[in-house]
């Protein structure tokens, strides 16, 4: 270590004499100032205090803006209003001091210390600012897609800590380095404390992250009808770490928030008709004519019972039956309600193909052999012809 930084290191953070010296000259600077400006003075302090009443006056204004709607959700008007009444006294007074010092010609020490306390004064009040705005749009995304669930809501206070402290450690280093500190360091220490937290806790983030998502990406909300993987079910809550599936079959899916966003998921809730595929074989030995009727009748059907067509004819030839597909559209999204229709449309199929003579046929197969000569063996016996005589025998 050299001698000068040995010198540096064994030195007082303060100085009892500098501070003196500093104090008297501004004392000094102060009644000097009294005595020659004490007009100008006077007029500043006027023009001040009748900014003060007019900001105290628009705050109380703002609150009657963040007074929230009968239903109790908030508004954007609500939250600036409530945004704006976080304004604090100590911002006021500043910001009244700021403008009017320049008029009243004060010396550059008083000048220097209001520049410097009206810094600290702005910016720990935009940090407020922001909190409240954030807080609120969170708040307002939240009431308004009814994500507000219990387990939500309480992860409210969570948001509030993380976003707090995290506004405010960035007003606190911004305010440093406006008065002349090196705040290297101290960036470098707050980064590696964030990651040391972020690894820690990386698993909570992550849900909480993804819940956030949900909330402003609005993939789906509370008692949408999704569908990922093999699971189908309705939305019922959405927590701070979870979400809670009710599916079809009754039971309760919870799944976390970060892997329910990595998965492909299908919301149904707003499709305006469900789409049911049939596929129906017939006989070969239906008559052409008839075959080719078939796509008719199948609309035929379809609209008589509410459905509307989306496709009907011929689809391949199968193993044992000529396949037609079916496919039909039912209004909305109720899964029972089409379950019900495609029901009736199986009955009224059936009875039409009776009337029609058209036959559903079953998978057959029949199985042919050899002789040790190469020809084919019948798989049922030989039957002798039958000798008619005119003579019945004695």
């Amino acid at each position: 270590m050299s001698t000068t930084a040995a010198a540096n290191a064994q030195e007082p953070l303060f100085d009892a004499s500098d501070v003196a010296v500093q104090t008297r000259g501004i004392v000094a600077a102060s009644g000097e100032w009294l005595h020659t400006h004490w007009l100008q003075i006077l007029i500043a302090f006027a023009i001040g205090a009748t900014i003060v009443v007019v900001l105290h006056g628009a705050r109380r204004l703002a609150g009657r803006l963040a007074v929230r709607d009968p239903q109790g959700r908030a508004g954007w008007a609500s939250i600036i209003g409530r945004a704006l009444v976080k304004t604090g006294n100590f911002f006021i007074l500043m910001l009244a001091a700021k403008l009017v010092v320049g008029y009243a010609g004060a010396p550059s020490q008083i000048d220097t210390t209001i520049t410097f306390l009206w810094t600290v004064a702005s910016v720990f009040q935009a940090a407020s600012w922001a909190r409240e705005i954030i807080l609120g749009a969170i708040e307002h995304r939240t009431q308004s897609a009814h994500y507000a669930g219990e387990a939500l809501l309480s992860a409210m206070g969570l948001i509030r800590l993380l976003v707090t402290v995290a506004l405010f450690a960035i007003a606190l280093v911004v305010v440093l380095d406006n008065v002349g500190v090196n705040v290297t360091g101290l960036v470098a220490g707050l980064g590696v404390g964030g990651i040391a937290i972020g690894l820690a806790a990386q698993g909570i983030f992550a849900d909480l992250f993804a819940a956030l998502a949900i909330i402003f990406d609005r993939p789906f909300r509370r008692g949408d009808k999704v569908s990922y993987d093999t699971t189908t079910g309705v939305i019922e809550a959405i927590g701070l770490k979870s979400t809670r599936i009710r599916s079809f079959g009754g039971e309760m899916r919870v799944i976390s928030n970060r892997q329910l966003l990595d998965k492909e998921i299908q919301n149904i809730s707003n499709r305006d008709h469900v789409r049911v595929p049939f596929t129906i074989g017939v006989a070969y030995e239906t008559p052409p004519d008839t075959l080719a009727r078939i796509p008719a009748i199948l609309t035929e059907i379809v609209e008589g019972e509410g459905g509307k067509v989306a496709r009907a004819g011929f689809e391949s030839f199968g193993a044992s039956s000529l396949d037609f597909a079916l496919q039909f559209d039912v209004p909305g999204d109720d899964w029972p309600t089409a379950h019900a229709t495609r029901d009736r449309i199986m009955v009224s199929l059936l009875r039409r193909f009776a009337a029609e003579g058209i036959s559903i046929p079953y998978p057959t197969q029949t199985s042919f052999t050899a002789a040790p000569d190469g020809t084919l063996v019948m798989p049922y016996p030989s039957v002798q012809p039958v000798t008619v005589t005119d003579h019945p025998p004695a």
